[in-house]
């Protein structure tokens, strides 16, 4: 849970200290307690504690309060015979009997709430809260919150098992709520989960935190991550938000907001957030003033733009790579960090409200690569729904459409659960599960974080999953595509990679990077040992995030009026159609930069046909009708051509906020298909008028040339007066010294990279960029598909090769081999064996 909280409307800031009495035998205030007091007052408290005495120096601001020690739970169940009857309802007890583990959990609940209250609790808690008021005025508002004493360890994470009460007002309120605190330790999820990580019941023990709102409730509020989650990327911190308190975060009550920030270069004074989504935010949570708290439908102003300013979201940031180098360096390992944030909506400040370690990721060996993959294309008649994935995994089974927790009886091991959202009440069918399906939610939910530990997929915040799937039947879910995760009816083949990347030889003298089109995947695909990214291709996310032509961005007026109003729904929230494409497209550029950085990435500009140019929305406006699109108006020629310059413009403003805003000086760029030497000059021109300069210095700009055309071979000194270097297309090149066309099935038998006319020009342009000094890379597919033409690439010096991920490894181990023995091997390097469907059965999660 989450206390994003919301306090009293009084005069005193949050973080204001009370003057506090002497220390009470079971009450300890934040600033005497530190991260080592986890035994006496539980993992929350600890962590508030050591957040309130050794950062606020640094800046952060962390809402006052105290803890109410373990010592009291025990207080409490030692008095007459309620630790007996406690361990007599749950010895022996079988968890995965949901039936069972309802029934004692509820009855254990029932026997603490109905137990006295210790009189001596009752004064010490009267005496603080007291002095709280003194400062922020009567009954003022805090969050009552649980605080296990095993809770938040760095690789077992009991947050949100127990119950938090927010906007607690008046002592009699305040002392109830501590009691239900107390018997919230036996929620049905935190029996069960003790049980599966081996905790015995009472060697746990339940401390209570007391902390001041912060009036979030008139703001936002929602969580931090200093990683990837999906991925498990170091780089980067992950800023999820929404309106209102954020319990409807932590519980996936909503789809919130997200914001990825690059931590190497957020050092470096940058502002690089390199990725933001905005969320629906359905829901915000506000006080009630009889309720505690409610929520309500959230104003449709508010749902469509995003909850924090660019600043906002950098403070938060900021904050949060302190906190992480500050447990980092106390536990003297890397510890990646959950954090809770809140902005008080009457002072507009930002709180930290709660840290603890990242258990998931954190905990993964990244020497070990395990990736999932779809085997063939599956028809789109079997898409059920979509969502945001969690995870990388593909997992199948029969699907079970649960629309409450009371039809968890229904549930069986191995099946998809599919339902509106989860608790942590939902955990003990959560782990029988083979995958799980949501309505509601986003990456920081509860279905997420459970699915995550466990290692099954997840899609969250589908929408409408309970309407489109049917109870009974099987369904694939895949979540190994990116950002967007699939469930699709039936069970699809798919395949599963298992590959030990600590103990991958590497070549010597020939550096071996990758081809990435997809950003969704570029965190994952960082893993794979590589030199870098030699051809990242800019369609992708033209095609896929910006979904429009950026001649119709830029000029709608010239278009039919349904398409104007699909290019307004697409743009909401942006200003511009050209700050929408600009923006999109420098967040997909940054996804890549950022995964490899600092090791070089190349973009290729684009390089679309007319006839896929006139397939994007408002396309076929501005494109003309060509014979033979391949050899037609493509490439460099676009670039310079009054028809086309203005949105080449947009692609250079991406670059510049890329290198510039982002501080990815390690991206560079290429130009595709430029026919003559003159024609390169005109682009390089192009470029300059738009802000993009070369340069000689390591971080300046290099401009590229694709050696795709025999031309490019034959002036190659005088292209490279020009260009800093070529990346050899092979496809085209074949294509254009064969004279023929790669897209035709009728001489598809004549294609061949290995001939020996292309063999003669790969080699004469390498030997041309050697001796001029110049960067020479190879980024077809024939070093992918021939191992022969790899090994001849080598010998020819080539100084890169770059290479669809999937091959990168089985190439690299390959090539070693070969130079080690000085000899070409041709035994076969082992391929991925193709899973069989897996039929529904139980399943057992580590």
């Amino acid at each position: 849970s989450t206390n994003s909280m919301a306090s009293a409307t009084t005069s005193a800031a949050p973080e204001t200290a009370a003057t506090t009495t002497p220390t009470a035998k079971y009450i300890k205030w934040f600033s005497e307690i530190g991260i080592e007091d986890v035994p006496s007052v539980g993992g929350k408290n600890a962590s508030l504690g050591e957040m309130y005495q050794q950062l606020t120096s640094h800046g952060i601001s962390v809402p006052n309060g105290f803890a109410i020690t373990a010592s009291a739970y025990r207080l409490l169940v030692s008095e007459g015979d309620l630790g007996k009857r406690i361990h007599a309802a749950l010895d022996g007890l079988d968890v995965t009997n949901t039936k069972k583990l309802q029934q004692r959990g509820e009855y254990v609940r029932e026997l603490i709430l109905a137990a006295d209250f210790p009189a001596v609790l009752k004064q010490q808690i009267a005496e603080q809260y007291h002095e709280l008021e003194k400062v922020h005025g009567d009954s003022c508002s805090v969050a009552v919150r649980s605080s296990a004493t095993a809770e938040d360890l760095p690789d077992a994470s009991f947050a949100g098992q127990q119950e938090t009460f927010l906007n607690v007002r008046g002592l009699s309120s305040l002392l109830r709520s501590c009691q239900k605190c107390m018997a919230s330790l036996f929620t049905n999820r935190a029996i069960a989960y003790r049980v599966h990580k081996g905790f015995d019941h009472f060697s746990v023990a339940l401390s209570v935190c007391i902390q001041l709102m912060v009036r979030s409730d008139q703001a936002c509020s929602g969580v931090i991550f200093t990683l990837d989650t999906e991925s498990g990327f170091r780089d980067v911190v992950l800023v999820t938000g929404s309106w209102g308190l954020g319990e409807n975060v932590v519980q996936g009550a909503v789809n919130p907001d997200e914001f990825l920030i690059f931590k190497p270069t957020l050092a470096k004074g940058f502002k690089p957030i390199i990725h933001r989504k905005i969320g629906s935010k359905e829901l915000t949570m506000t006080y009630h003033p009889t309720r505690k708290v409610k929520n309500h439908f959230t104003e449709k102003s508010k749902r469509e733009r995003f909850c924090l300013s660019d600043e906002e979201v950098m403070q938060l940031a900021k904050w949060a790579c302190i906190i992480e180098e500050h447990y980092t360096t106390k536990r003297g390992t890397f510890t990646p960090m959950d954090i809770e944030w809140a902005k008080d909506g009457l002072t507009e400040k930002m709180y930290i409200v709660q840290a603890r370690p990242e258990t998931v990721q954190s905990q993964r060996d990244t020497s070990k690569l395990v990736t999932f993959e779809m085997v063939g294309q599956v028809p789109e008649e079997d898409v059920l729904s979509k969502g945001c994935s969690v995870g990388t995994a593909i997992g199948q089974g029969t699907a079970k459409v649960l629309r409450a927790i009371t039809d968890m009886n229904r549930f069986r091991a191995g099946e998809v659960l599919i339902t509106e959202m989860t608790d942590p009440d939902w955990e003990p069918i959560i782990k029988q599960a083979s995958a799980v399906v949501t309505n509601r939610g986003g990456r920081t939910c509860h279905a997420a974080i459970i699915s995550r530990e466990l290692g099954i997929p997840c899609i969250v915040g589908t929408g409408d999953a309970t309407e489109k799937v049917t109870s009974g039947e099987p369904v694939t879910v895949d979540c190994s595509s990116g950002e967007t995760g699939v469930v699709y009816k039936g069970n699809h083949k798919f395949k599963v990679m298992e590959m030990d990347v600590g103990k991958i030889e590497r070549l010597p003298g020939t550096k071996i990077c990758m081809n990435l089109a997809n950003p969704d995947l570029a965190f994952q695909k960082s893993f794979i040992p590589n030199d870098g990214v030699g051809l990242a291709r800019m369609e992708f996310i033209v095609s896929n995030h910006i979904c429009a032509h950026p001649m119709a961005l830029l000029d709608p007026s010239k278009l039919e009026p349904s398409v104007q109003a699909q290019l307004m729904e697409l743009t909401r929230g942006y200003r511009s159609g050209a700050e929408y494409f600009i923006r999109k497209l420098a967040q997909g550029i940054g996804m890549i930069a950022s995964a490899f950085y600092p090791k070089q990435v190349i973009l290729r500009f684009s390089d679309f046909k007319t006839d896929e140019y006139a397939n994007l929305l408002g396309g076929k406006t501005f494109e003309p009708l060509e014979d033979n699109p391949m050899i037609g108006w493509r490439g460099a020629s676009r670039y310079y051509d009054p028809a086309y310059r203005d949105a080449f413009a947009l692609e250079c403003s991406a670059v510049k906020v890329v290198r510039e805003e982002f501080g990815l000086t390690n991206l560079h760029v290429m130009i595709p298909f430029v026919r003559t030497v003159d024609e390169a000059k005109r682009v390089v021109a192009e470029m300059r008028r738009n802000g993009l300069e070369q340069g000689k210095e390591d971080t300046a700009l290099k401009v590229m040339g694709m050696c795709e055309i025999p031309a490019n071979v034959i002036l190659a000194d005088q292209f490279l007066d020009v260009l800093d270097g070529f990346s050899i297309g092979s496809n085209d090149l074949t294509q254009l010294v064969l004279g023929l066309d790669r897209n035709s099935a009728i001489v598809s038998h004549l294609f061949d990279e290995r001939n020996e006319a292309v063999k003669m020009l790969i080699s004469q342009v390498i030997k041309v960029c050697r001796r001029r000094h110049k960067y020479i890379s190879i980024c077809g597919q024939a070093p992918s598909d021939h191992p022969e033409f790899a090994d001849f690439l080598v010998d020819e010096g080539i100084e890169a090769m770059s290479l669809i991920p999937d091959t990168v490894i089985a190439t690299t181990v390959r090539l070693a081999r070969r130079a080690a023995f000085h000899t070409p091997l041709t035994s076969p390097i082992p391929t991925p064996v193709v899973t069989p469907v897996p039929s529904p059965s139980p399943v057992h999660h580590k």
